[in-house]
């Protein structure tokens, strides 16, 4: 998965630690969804995350 234009928002690495301290690799990825923005009069599907979904919500744009 790519980097997002619109919030920049990225999946990021780490390590699941089990009960006896075993390290196995982790990702977590954003919580992305499909979302059909209407920009100039022109309908465009965009993957788009939740939190960007709820700031948009929150300055009246959605």
């Amino acid at each position: 998965m790519q980097r997002l234009e619109f919030d920049k928002k990225a999946k990021q690495h780490g390590h699941n630690v089990s009960f006896s301290q075993r390290h196995t690799k982790k990702v977590w990825k954003p919580n992305l969804q499909t979302k059909t923005l209407t920009i100039d009069g022109k309908k465009l599907k965009v993957k788009i995350s939740t939190q960007a979904i709820r700031s948009l919500k929150k300055k009246g744009l959605l």
